[in-house]
């Protein structure tokens, strides 16, 4: 809204015998004009004047802003034919002069507007005496942050499940509003009959006693003057005894696995204690088989004599080598006849265990008589 107010005041002081200079004001003492624009986005604020013309030289054109906490600060001047523009650090490169301010429009443009132009602008033209003052609102909008959805409870039939949905920036108020999607046909649906929503936070929506009718997908948006953003969340109602079934074959599952484990186990140390026993086991001495019997055969006469002496030869070097055999075998007996004591030899100088056997010769050998029965 514009609000010009003009005013014309004139003066002639007069004392007796010396007039004074008449001096004259003529300008416009200011005009309110409030602007909102969306952050990022460019403005211009006006500013129009009719006091360049006549004497440019002297033509002075200054931007304050005075922002929200009070503070003022200049934005941009022109002043003996130069324009200053980079006065502040925070408009640095986004502020200039719109048109020809020299023919009379001396509006401000913005651009990237930033949150923190937000503030009251004022303009103000003087030339030669003449000033036009102006004064703007500007209001920079913050569109609302993409907004997170969450949901909490549980997803089974007969439960209750919370739907939050916030947005962590933009300008307030931001408005809320929850709606289902026809995933299939793509158009809008009605929350489900039982759906509570929280007034004073619109952002929470309450679905109570869930069905399988339910499950879907649902919308929440969030929106204020500059704009709105949206997100979504899946809404999957189980059954309580699928819920049970799953339940159920998880447990089987691991129980199996520790029967698996718990008989691998049993086997391995089965195993390490056979393997202990062999260790631990003592070395058994084992006893050679007997040596084979000498058969001794009594000469009865002289001609048997060589006979039995070769019989004799022969038993002893079968005696000897199965006493290096054995290595145990201290003697060797032969075995007696029925009726008849069988004649005994004895080796002299038995052989020492872990030596090797000396030949044994049939001369070292003893006959013994035999006795009559």
């Amino acid at each position: 809204y514009l609000l010009p107010i003009r005013c014309y005041p004139v003066s002639a002081l007069l004392t007796r015998g010396s007039p004074l200079p008449v001096s004259f004001y003529v300008g416009t003492l200011g005009t309110h004009t409030e602007i909102k624009r969306v952050a990022e986005e460019r403005v211009t604020l006006p500013c129009h004047h009719q006091l360049g013309l006549p004497e440019k030289d002297t033509l002075d054109i200054e931007w304050l802003l005075t922002d929200n906490e009070g503070n003022q600060k200049v934005v941009i001047t022109y002043s003996s034919r130069h324009v200053y523009s980079n006065l502040t650090e925070e408009q640095k490169g986004r502020v200039a002069f719109a048109s020809n301010f020299l023919a009379g429009d001396a509006s401000l443009q913005i651009e990237p507007l930033k949150p923190s132009d937000e503030g009251r602008y004022t303009c103000k033209v003087k030339n030669s005496g003449r000033y036009v003052w102006s004064h703007v609102i500007l209001k920079v909008l913050v569109r609302p942050s993409k907004p997170k959805c969450e949901l909490e409870g549980e997803l089974t039939e007969g439960s209750d499940v919370t739907l939050q949905c916030e947005s962590a920036s933009g300008t307030k108020p931001i408005i809320y509003y929850w709606q289902r999607i026809r995933e299939k046909e793509g158009e809008d649906e009605r929350l489900p009959a039982r759906s509570r929503i929280d007034y004073n936070n619109p952002g929470r929506v309450l679905l109570q006693n869930l069905t399988m009718s339910s499950s879907g997908l649902y919308q929440c948006t969030a929106g204020n003057e500059a704009g709105k953003e949206s997100c979504v969340v899946r809404v999957t109602v189980q059954y309580v005894q699928s819920i049970g079934m799953i339940a159920g074959a998880v447990t089987g599952m691991v129980a199996g696995a520790l029967l698996i484990f718990l008989l691998v186990w049993l086997l391995i140390r089965r195993k390490d204690k056979e393997r202990y026993e062999e260790e631990d086991r003592p070395n058994e001495i084992r006893e050679d088989a007997e040596a084979p019997k000498a058969r001794l055969v009594k000469p009865s006469s002289s001609s048997s004599g060589s006979r039995s002496s070769r019989s004799g030869s022969s038993s002893t070097r079968s005696t000897a080598n199965s006493a290096s055999r054995s290595q145990r075998t201290l003697s060797t007996e032969a075995a007696p006849q029925p009726g008849l004591a069988a004649p005994a030899y004895s080796l002299v100088g038995p052989a020492r265990r872990g030596s090797e056997p000396k030949k044994v010769h049939h001369a070292t050998l003893t006959k013994a008589e035999p006795h009559p029965a």
